[in-house]
């Protein structure tokens, strides 16, 4: 998520920049086309992982199909205590 809010905020900026009328916006251009080709080689990674290796992620933003964010977690049932270590 922050590398959407990041890209937002690039773009933004770049608009009060544009509006503001400074000098050399084709850079501007240049940005806007960056941002947009990363979003979508970023699409293209997220559907690469495996959906079913996952943690509950309790703001719903990243739950695979079908996983809530009151559903209960497997995880929470494992013994494992990383202080035992």
């Amino acid at each position: 998520m922050r590398l959407r809010k990041s890209a937002r905020e690039l773009l933004k900026k770049a608009h009060g920049i544009d509006i503001r009328g400074y000098k050399d916006l084709e850079y501007l251009d240049l940005l806007r086309n960056e941002i947009d080709e990363s979003r979508i080689l970023f699409a293209e990674w997220v559907k690469t992982f495996d959906c079913w290796n996952y943690m509950i992620d309790r703001w719903d933003l990243l739950n695979p199909p079908g996983i809530n964010y009151v559903d209960h977690d497997p995880n929470d049932d494992n013994p494992f205590n990383n202080k035992d270590m």
